[in-house]
């Protein structure tokens, strides 16, 4: 599975940004697939993840109620919508797939590039 980050931007204190990322090749909708971010010097973060059927939905503490993933099979997508965003909130934020429901990154073999999030207060 191929997968490409989107969306990422400058983005003031509380405003709200959405995310995608498109996957191709493999059978997309039978993967878990996740959000993780990193920071200059730090671990890549855990952010949220989705089961295949979109029933399971997990999120870190530190986003939870602010931040939505969402999925779309038929088209091949994924999702973050991130609400009431702070200036933590910046790093560069990546999608992930892999088949166990983890939150270390260390358990999704695929990656995509990454795309940077800005929140400028």
């Amino acid at each position: 599975v191929q997968l490409q980050a989107s969306g990422g931007g400058l983005v003031q204190a509380g405003g709200s940004r959405r995310l995608s990322c498109a996957a191709s090749g493999g059978t997309f909708s039978s993967y878990i697939t996740a959000w993780f971010r990193q920071v200059p010097g730090k671990e890549r973060e855990f952010v949220a993840r989705i089961s295949w059927n979109s029933i399971g939905q997990y999120y870190a503490d530190s986003v939870k109620g602010r931040f939505f993933i969402s999925r779309d099979n038929a088209k091949n997508q994924i999702y973050l919508q991130m609400n009431s965003l702070k200036a933590e909130d910046t790093a560069v934020y990546y999608c992930a797939a892999g088949r166990q429901p983890v939150m270390r990154a260390s358990g999704y073999g695929y990656w995509g590039q990454g795309t940077l999030v800005t929140v400028s207060s």
